[in-house]
């Protein structure tokens, strides 16, 4: 299957000026960009007057776990029976079929990160996949693709009954877990081919060995300050990778996340605060944090904010004090990187994902449209 797309306006996520060209996309890949290409029985698009964007990147969010218009039936993405529960997968509950999901594509977003929510200190895993298909393992780029772990006020009010009753209390469970989890690493690693050696089977121990052998990082839910820098501080003491979501405070502590050096989505921030580890939102925090030099993603946090309107955050972004085209790489190859994935979405780049935005004017603009959207270089109808 051959896409060609000819004498469009091209912001490639790589270069900060565009550029007029013509892509051609192959199999799903993308094969070429120049000016004048040609390819035999190519569907042929006429971009003229058009800006081409790659598809936009979610770096966090739950769509596709919260079932459209469905309430309770529909609502998979938080579990309540016990507060560490990192045997969870988020491919397990996906909808492929949940509206919100084509809104999305229509909507330009392509790609993106879902998983469980922050009623636990330990979720389960996120998955990374395309807007649009049938079977979320055909969808999937990563079906495994982080940890969630939460912090602040979700795991006190959704255990306080039971068994969570302060911060110190989620800091102390994320801890253990992962304490028994190297000594269960351990105990699989010194038994190597020898099956007779190995320790009894743990299924949530199991579900942590991609975290402890550096192959996932720790996907951390913090608004709060403090929240934000205990979850710095226990991925310290374990060696384990770490991604920060929300990250509500950030602005009040820059330095602290500079020297960190972990990928940052930052978001919801449309609406006012819901609660109080939430008074601090402001569209400043994104430009803030990346002008100082910390790799920022914003997000929509679906459903918080329609996952359709990513596009709209990083305008806000803007209007916040972000430089532009940071902003736009905030919802395209950082949150890509952000996730483990830039090897195939995130920019326009011959061998990427043929994934692609039309529009009708800028970015950043309500009056533009998204004319046609395209997943693996099928147009999303």
């Amino acid at each position: 299957m051959k896409l060609l797309i000819k004498g469009g306006k091209i912001f490639d996520a790589i270069h900060k000026e565009p550029y007029f060209a013509d892509i051609l996309a192959v199999d799903g890949k993308i094969a070429a960009i120049g000016e004048n290409l040609d390819a035999e029985g190519a569907e042929i698009v006429d971009a003229s007057g058009l800006n081409v964007y790659p598809g936009l990147v979610e770096a966090h969010g739950h769509i596709g776990l919260d079932g459209w218009a469905m309430g309770y039936e529909g609502s998979d993405y938080n579990e309540y029976t016990d507060p560490v529960t990192p045997q969870l997968r988020a491919i397990d509950g996906i909808n492929p079929f949940d509206e919100s999901l084509h809104d999305a594509a229509l909507g330009g977003v392509t790609t993106v990160c879902t998983g469980p929510g922050s009623s636990n200190v330990l979720g389960g895993t996120f998955a990374a996949y395309k807007t649009v298909g049938k079977c979320i393992d055909d969808m999937c780029i990563l079906p495994e693709a982080a940890m969630k772990c939460a912090f602040g006020e979700n795991p006190k009010r959704c255990y306080r009954d039971k068994s969570i009753t302060s911060r110190m209390s989620t800091a102390a469970k994320l801890r253990d877990i992962l304490f028994r989890a190297r000594e269960y690493q351990r105990k699989v690693d010194l038994a190597g081919d020898d099956e007779s050696k190995l320790p009894a089977f743990n299924l949530q121990l199991h579900a942590m060995l991609p975290v402890m052998r550096g192959q996932i990082p720790l996907k951390a839910h913090a608004h709060q300050a403090n929240d934000i820098l205990t979850a710095v501080r226990i991925a310290k003491e374990f060696g384990v990778k770490l991604t920060l979501e929300h990250v509500t405070d950030g602005a009040l502590i820059v330095d602290e996340l500079v020297r960190a050096n972990v990928p940052l989505a930052v978001g919801p921030t449309f609406g006012q605060p819901s609660k109080i580890e939430l008074k601090n939102k402001s569209w400043k925090t994104p430009g803030i944090l990346n002008k100082a030099g910390c790799h920022v993603s914003i997000i929509t946090d679906s459903p918080v904010t329609e996952q359709r309107h990513l596009r709209f955050c990083a305008a806000m972004a803007v209007n916040g004090g972000m430089d532009p085209f940071e902003a736009f790489r905030a919802v395209t190859l950082y949150p890509a990187e952000h996730i483990g994935i830039s090897d195939r979405v995130g920019s326009i780049e011959v061998g990427k994902d043929a994934d692609f935005a039309l529009m009708d004017g800028d970015l950043f603009s309500l009056q533009t449209n998204v004319v046609a959207t395209y997943i693996l270089g099928s147009p999303v109808c």
